[in-house]
């Protein structure tokens, strides 16, 4: 069933925000004022921060008093997440000396226009194996301290979801994943091997993602990358992701600085 999306404004933000949330689930989820704090442990900051709620939020010094309860009892510095549709606590942030990082950009595209195409060398499979898993850790071993916390992550993502695998050389080389919620496509986990770079595999990867999507009858798709990372921001736009919504950026007292990446 092709679901209906309004293409502008902020009922588009907020959809692309719950949808790219539900994309990574956290462990816990615990809501207060408009708040939902998050927790998994591990590094992945998307998972062990504070994201707002659409609608009525809290006074943010109440929230981040609460937050920081939180997160100490359970060991954690506090973390939140700010996007450009929520930024009312920004200022009480700068004032308790929390520091700014990772400006993130989310990205969208019509998947009648973007670039989709299923292709022969791409497996898409509705869960991870280990030779996936494996192949993540493999481009990035910086995260082997997060792998345990990954798969659970992974295999919590509700409703429809693909793995998408592409080969060379007899081995998996470029990876990501796909994961519909509301009528929309978000695409996370983008990662090719440093060795086959510029060969127009991790294009293979995400196009046969979107065009799978697009056989759903789902209408976009979305995303987050790095502001800085502009090879990304190439790639996705060669793609067809040329609309950018909201930003959002991490906030973290500067003697917390190290915990999470």
């Amino acid at each position: 069933m092709v679901v209906a999306l309004q293409m502008d404004g902020d009922d588009l933000n907020w959809r692309v925000e719950t949808a790219c949330r539900e994309a990574w689930p956290a462990a816990v989820d615990v809501a207060v004022d408009g708040w939902l704090l998050r927790r998994s442990g591990g590094r992945i900051r998307r998972t062990n921060s504070v994201n707002p709620l659409r609608g009525k939020r809290g006074n943010p010094d109440s929230i981040i008093d609460r937050a920081e309860a939180f997160y100490a009892e359970h060991g954690q510095s506090p973390l939140f997440r700010v996007p450009t549709i929520a930024g009312e606590v920004d200022d009480v942030l700068d004032a308790r000396g929390y520091s700014t990082e990772a400006e993130t950009i989310t990205i969208f595209a019509d998947l009648d226009r973007a670039r989709a195409g299923a292709d022969a060398e791409v497996s898409l499979t509705p869960d991870p194996d280990d030779e996936w898993l494996q192949a993540r850790l493999r481009m990035d071993a910086d995260r082997t301290r997060d792998a345990l916390i990954f798969r659970g992550m992974v295999a919590s993502i509700p409703g429809q979801k693909r793995f998408a695998a592409t080969r060379a050389d007899g081995k998996i080389v470029s990876i990501g994943y796909g994961a519909v919620h509301d009528g929309l496509l978000v695409l996370e986990s983008v990662e090719t091997d440093p060795d086959f770079r510029r060969r127009g595999l991790a294009q293979k990867t995400l196009g046969s993602l979107l065009a799978w999507a697009r056989g759903l009858g789902t209408p976009a798709a979305c995303l987050q990358v790095v502001a800085e990372n502009a090879p990304a921001r190439a790639l996705y736009a060669s793609l067809g992701f040329r609309q950018e919504l909201c930003r959002y950026h991490y906030r973290r007292k500067a003697a917390d600085q190290g915990d999470l990446a």
